[in-house]
């Protein structure tokens, strides 16, 4: 059987700061607990399990000395948070979530209302909104919610995108925003690695010689969810943790397969995957 693996998939330039900083931090000695998910991939958080960093979901459950924040940033409340229970803090936050932070704070401060575009519960999404007051922003994720608004209410808009999401997914609903206010616009908050791992991913699934597409990742990242999706558009795909989840039938009548993974997908599990079809008589 033969692989053919996307041009662009796998970690982020985040994600693979933010896990080799923390592995770095855990094998020389470190001790601490991980707030949320370092990312949103299971083999990730058994690996840093096993090196001694425990995933907690809130600060109230740690018992120090550090306290590592995910790649997805956490709300500047959390770090003041931190500093009252005396953590020291291992900060892994992705820069590019960071810069968007600092937007939130200059777009508000020039009096725009904001519009998250994304997941509500998403801890990205939570880490911009959890300190502000809810009437300066909306989380808007389906025609319903934008449906909903009187967009016209407000004197300027920004769309903010959450980084991990498919925008052509959301355009509909972001054109709607824009139609109802003539001073709405967008940031350019998709990350450059998402597009990059997106437009792979399609044309992986248009190339005539690739059967079917498996796409790696943890089962709760939205980018892995997002690759899935666009793949599955153009012929059979499956979101998969790692070769332990591919069924037999799935390669049936299969000659060539196509991988990619999501930005928080290690390389080691696209490596055994693809090991394991190669050998594959």
């Amino acid at each position: 059987m033969r692989v053919k693996r996307a041009s662009k998939y796998g970690f982020c330039a985040g994600v693979r700061v933010a896990d080799l900083k923390t592995r770095r931090f855990a094998e020389g000695g470190g001790r601490g607990q991980v707030l949320g998910a370092l990312v949103h991939n299971e083999r990730v958080v058994r690996e840093l399990e096993d090196l001694g960093l425990q995933t907690v979901e809130s600060l109230d459950e740690t018992d120090g000395p550090t306290v590592v924040f995910s790649a997805h940033g956490v709300p500047p409340s959390t770090h003041d948070r931190a500093r009252e229970l005396r953590l020291e803090v291992l900060d892994t936050s992705c820069t590019f979530v960071i810069d968007i932070h600092d937007e939130v704070a200059r777009e508000l401060s020039e009096g725009c209302h904001l519009v998250f575009v994304g997941h509500r519960d998403h801890r990205e999404v939570v880490g911009y909104t959890h300190d502000l007051d809810a009437a300066c922003y909306h989380i808007v994720s389906s025609m319903d919610d934008v449906r909903a608004v009187e967009w016209g209410g407000y004197p300027k808009i920004k769309i903010i995108y959450q980084t991990t999401l498919n925008a052509d997914d959301f355009e509909e609903l972001v054109r709607f925003i824009e139609e109802k206010h003539p001073n709405a616009v967008r940031a350019d908050t998709i990350c450059y690695a998402t597009k990059e791992n997106q437009d792979a991913a399609r044309e992986l699934a248009a190339d005539p010689a690739v059967d079917l597409v498996l796409v790696i990742g943890g089962r709760d990242s939205a980018n892995t969810r997002h690759l899935w999706q666009i793949a599955a558009r153009a012929m059979p795909a499956y979101h998969i943790q790692g070769v332990e989840d591919i069924l037999p039938e799935w390669l049936d009548g299969v000659s060539c397969v196509g991988l990619t993974a999501g930005a928080s997908t290690p390389d080691s599990a696209i490596d055994e995957v693809e090991a394991f079809l190669t050998q594959r008589s």
